[in-house]
């Protein structure tokens, strides 16, 4: 008797299609941004996908996702400020400054809650941060994670971030830090841990972080990936915001038909407009998206356009 070969499982293929908008998600632990992306790009059978920046397979909470015409202004948000909440474990350094990494230093810990609040003032407002070896930065063309694992340290320049806020409860008994933090782009989290840490004599590392807000985005809207597998297609395509969900603060700028077409071209339009680095602009018939550009001299000049069939798909979605 012959020997019974296994049917392989049949793929289906995913039909894609034209989706446009932006998906709050709430990132889970453990996955990459790009993983998270991949997955909700799948669900919601999208053709083109991208992200406003990444973060960290250890942290969760807001990741945005930009979908079809909004990819066109991910950049965009990559300068706005981040909120997050952050566990530092005292009396522990690690290799990799966060859970992840083996025990490089154990010390006493004999923290008050003053010396919490006198270390914390040091790091609010302007400070320098150098980033740790851990991490995605590049060095000629390597990120300094592959050196890092190497066993190879790179010395890397300071940096200049913002600290806007930062509120910190002291859990004495377990020897835990819980940080309430709002900083600008580029700010590591897990360096901050650390440098508060040295600055208490006692050493820290990152036990756990989540994103609570980036810019205007924050928890109340996003979604995670196991509620938006569970909706149904409508559902999920329900959840995204506009386009223009990725430009607030933009000065809003209306073209009639005319206008609009030649904006759309590439053209520069004359008008009373105020000189303005972020302008949104619109057409009024019908009322619609059409891109960015800016204001310099009453002219207005064309930067991230809308193609005439993303137009008409964003239209039809709403």
């Amino acid at each position: 008797m012959g020997t019974r070969l296994e049917t392989p499982p049949v793929r289906v293929k995913v039909a894609r299609r034209p989706v446009h908008g932006v998906l709050l998600l709430d990132k889970p632990l453990g996955l990459s941004s790009n993983d998270a992306l991949q997955k909700a790009k799948w669900l919601l059978r999208a053709e083109k996908a991208g992200h406003t920046g990444t973060l960290d397979p250890l942290a969760t909470g807001v990741l945005p996702l930009c979908f079809g015409a909004a990819t066109k202004f991910s950049q965009l948000h990559l300068d706005a400020d981040k909120r997050y909440h952050a566990l530092a474990r005292l009396g522990f350094t690690t290799t990799t400054g966060d859970a992840e990494g083996a025990v490089l230093q154990q010390r006493p810990v004999a923290v008050t809650l003053a010396d919490v609040e006198r270390v914390c003032a040091l790091f609010r407002g302007p400070i320098r941060q150098v980033p740790p070896m851990y991490s995605a930065l590049k060095k000629d063309g390597r990120a300094l994670y592959d050196y890092a694992r190497a066993g190879i340290e790179v010395e890397r320049p300071a940096r200049d971030v913002t600290i806007h806020a930062l509120v910190a409860q002291l859990d004495a008994q377990q020897a835990l830090l819980h940080l309430d933090v709002t900083c600008s782009k580029g700010t590591y989290i897990r360096t901050l841990a650390e440098d508060i840490g040295e600055a208490l004599g006692c050493g820290a590392h990152l036990g756990a972080l989540r994103r609570v807000a980036t810019g205007d985005f924050g928890l109340a809207h996003s979604v995670t990936l196991e509620h938006l597998a569970a909706m149904t297609e409508d559902e999920r395509l329900a959840c995204l915001l506009p386009v223009d969900a990725l430009l607030p603060g933009h000065l809003v700028v209306e073209l009639g038909p005319e206008d609009a077409g030649r904006f759309l071209s590439g053209v520069r339009r004359r008008g009373h407009w105020v000189n303005c680095e972020r302008v949104a602009v619109y057409g009024t018939e019908p009322r619609a998206l059409l891109g960015t550009g800016h204001v310099a001299g009453g002219e207005l000049i064309p930067g991230r356009l809308l193609s005439p069939i993303e137009i008409t798909q964003t239209l039809a979605a709403h």
